[in-house]
């Protein structure tokens, strides 16, 4: 059965000027950007939970929207049309990669075991249609969220028996995501977290995680799985404060129990958001520790307190963000999923590659762009100028450390008063400007 008869496959580049709506006007898989071709730069990445299992439900109402996928038969029935409509959409948009959860692909059955037989059969017939296709697993990652056991907590549930659950669950689920030849492996913290200090041993909670972590590690290691441990910040919703806040909380964490060398983060626009910080903040901290593995392209609402993930629109922002992954070389193993989905009124399935398209046209103008700026050598001309003054003199003693306090104090004492330089922001916006056309 074909879902989307109406589609062309795959979806055409047609260039800026092109009118038509199922046409890429920026995103030209091919096209060389530096060394590079576009599809190389941007591993763009289709999150099966949003766009396949979408139903256009929200906290305020019931699901707006009915895929000629998502009913009839046994939920196994189901599991394998979505598959199939997966595999189909992922074909016509031109996109290599998909990531899903464990209970996006298959259904929970009524026991646990049953739950394990179900996600085994449905990735064996995963495997088959990423052969035919040539389509790739970017990650997978297990639901440690959805079921009321993990109501408290999954890694750090009070309860040994849930936690227990979630490390047997992570295990199948990096089991599936090595044979499906995934090539890297998330950790979502949905529920890690506390609502009051007054039933929370925080310490405990850490020890717990970090030791599930650990845990993960050496079975890592045990299996020969050989794609990246991506961790995924995110502030808060549903619990009031998670662990895994933003980027510097968890490097924090990882530089607290010696897991550094094991992990890299996975950064969500939306998640950046929440936390107070934008976007390319959460990017450049996570790329300065060496840790940015992967990307979740999407955007929140300003005006809205929670977790919209709509489809990335904003060219600035994504210029931004490919400045920051072109500059530390790519992002490896990792790529950009758009884990973002069509509003709850957009209920044609044409919606979906009009959202998609939209995403991948952002990231695409954003990276031209940024390779451009990059090119010209302009902002690092104007970073080398502004922190020169350390390439010697007093400067190089101290980064060097063969000045102290003491030393310092004398030389300051015969010294005359330092002068602020300009730091130029108006002008490097006017000039970020003048590159957006």
């Amino acid at each position: 059965m074909a879902y989307f008869p109406d589609v062309p496959s795959p979806i055409p580049f047609e260039g800026r000027d092109s009118k038509n709506p199922l046409a890429f006007k920026w995103y030209d898989k091919g096209r060389k950007v530096g060394t590079k071709t576009m599809a190389d730069h941007l591993r763009c990445s289709v999150a099966y939970w949003h766009t396949m299992k979408g139903s256009g439900a929200d906290m305020f109402g019931a699901p707006s929207m009915q895929r000629a996928w998502s009913n009839g038969g046994s939920p196994m029935d189901i599991a394998r049309k979505t598959l199939d409509a997966t595999f189909e959409f992922l074909q016509k948009l031109g996109v290599t990669y998909y990531c899903f959860h464990d209970r996006d692909i298959a259904p929970a059955g009524a026991t646990f075991a049953e739950s394990c037989r179900n996600l085994e059969a449905i990735a064996g017939e995963a495997k088959l249609l990423q052969k035919e296709t040539g389509i790739r697993l970017l990650w997978g990652t297990a639901n440690l969220f959805g079921d009321p056991i993990y109501g408290q907590g999954a890694a750090t549930s009070p309860n040994a028996a849930v936690m227990a659950r979630a490390a047997a669950q992570v295990k199948l689920a990096i089991d599936v995501t090595q044979m499906l030849g995934g090539e890297n492996y998330v950790f979502w913290g949905g529920r890690e977290g506390y609502e009051t200090l007054l039933n929370t041993d925080i310490r405990h909670e850490q020890d717990q995680m970090a030791r599930f972590f650990r845990m993960a590690v050496d079975y890592k290691k045990q299996i020969g799985f050989t794609g990246q441990f991506l961790i995924e910040p995110k502030p808060a919703e549903p619990s009031k404060h998670q662990y895994d806040f933003d980027a510097a909380t968890t490097l924090g964490f990882l530089r607290a129990y010696g897991l550094t060398d094991h992990f890299k983060l996975n950064i969500e626009a939306n998640h950046a958001t929440l936390a107070g910080h934008t976007f390319e903040h959460e990017l450049a901290v996570a790329s300065a520790a060496g840790a940015l593995g992967s990307v979740d392209a999407n955007r929140g609402d300003l005006l809205l307190g929670w977790d919209t993930d709509q489809f990335p629109t904003d060219v600035y922002s994504a210029t931004f963000a490919m400045m920051i992954i072109l500059q530390q070389g790519g992002l490896g193993t990792g790529g950009l999923n758009f884990d973002a989905k069509v509003r709850r009124s957009s209920t044609d399935t044409l919606d979906l590659f009009h959202a998609h398209i939209g995403g991948m046209d952002t990231f695409a103008r954003g990276l031209l762009i940024a390779h451009e700026i990059i090119s010209d050598g302009v902002l690092a001309q104007h970073l080398a100028n502004r922190y020169a003054s350390f390439a010697s003199g007093i400067g190089k003693d101290i980064m060097d450390g063969t000045v102290g306090l003491a030393d310092i104090y004398q030389r300051e004492r015969e010294s005359q008063d330092p002068v602020l330089t300009s730091g130029r922001q108006e002008m490097l916006e006017n000039l970020i400007n003048s590159y957006i056309r």
